[in-house]
């Protein structure tokens, strides 16, 4: 349960990060016409920076799909293993949703 609480953050993260990469490169794109020497270095320097993120990042989320595809697997394996205790488990979430629902 842990390691898919830790998936979900990183999921969140990784959109997270996309996000903040669109804004910068839109403001670097509002700002391509604007002088001064130094604000072109600033920007060549961001522009660098952002394109080693995008890099990063895409390993990340390589790596965030392998884990989830090997989790996915583990998952299946061990269900197919011990099938009836997922029947069971199913059983009784349903007689509690039954339950919860009859109340109304």
């Amino acid at each position: 349960m842990d390691k898919l609480s830790s998936q979900f953050n990183n999921n969140h993260l990784i959109k997270e990060f996309k996000m903040a990469v669109a804004d910068a490169e839109a403001l670097l794109k509002a700002t391509a016409n604007a002088g001064g020497d130094k604000l072109v270095e600033v920007r060549a320097k961001a522009e660098e920076s952002l394109n080693i993120v995008k890099v990063r990042l895409a390993d990340a989320q390589g790596e965030a799909l392998i884990s989830a595809k090997l989790a996915a697997k583990a998952t299946d394996v061990y269900v197919h293993n011990n099938p009836w205790r997922f029947i069971g488990l199913a059983a009784g979430i349903g007689v509690v949703v039954g339950l919860l629902v009859g109340r109304r």
